[in-house]
């Protein structure tokens, strides 16, 4: 079983891109995080400084309660908003790392079963037995990926399901 240099250089090609692919992925959700941020803190300026400026226009101390009263609900609204947001971000990252998780393995495994078969065809006589082992591990591995992908989904739709619920009114 060689491995040649055209095989070699592909291999590390695809492993350069899937890592750039990551890094773009996790630098685009910085960005993103970081644009909320900061529209989300010139916002609170913006709206603390027209809330003091409203309860210092007051007339008396209840219209001065009244218009602090008012200024609270709407910051609640914007805290959940933001809130919403960054779960919208993360949850949109995730899923596209886990899809480019799942293409590289996929990838890997056709890779591995590749290997085997040339391995087994290549074996020498008596090894049936290992080559059998190698083939139940890989997919005991597979299983095991699959299993964990599931169980990754149904966390992912439950906490959908909790951040939606909390969001209704």
């Amino acid at each position: 079983m060689n491995l040649n240099t055209e095989q070699f250089t592909a291999a590390n090609k695809a492993t350069v891109d899937s890592l750039l692919a990551v890094a773009n992925t996790a630098l685009a959700s910085a960005e993103r995080i970081a644009a909320l941020n900061l529209n989300t803190a010139r916002s609170a300026l913006e709206d603390t400084a027209s809330g003091v400026q409203t309860v210092l226009a007051a007339k008396d101390p209840q219209a001065a309660f009244a218009a602090q009263k008012s200024l609270a609900q709407p910051a609640v609204d914007k805290a959940v908003a933001y809130g919403k947001s960054v779960y919208e971000i993360t949850s949109e990252t995730q899923q596209e790392l886990a899809k480019m998780v799942e293409a590289q393995f996929s990838q890997f495994q056709k890779s591995v079963a590749g290997m085997v078969e040339l391995a087994a065809k290549s074996a020498p006589a008596g090894s049936e037995g290992a080559v059998a082992a190698i083939q139940n591990a890989i997919a005991a591995a597979n299983s095991a990926f699959g299993n964990m992908n599931a169980v990754a989904k149904q966390y992912t739709e439950a906490a959908q399901a909790n951040i939606a619920a909390m969001t209704k009114r």
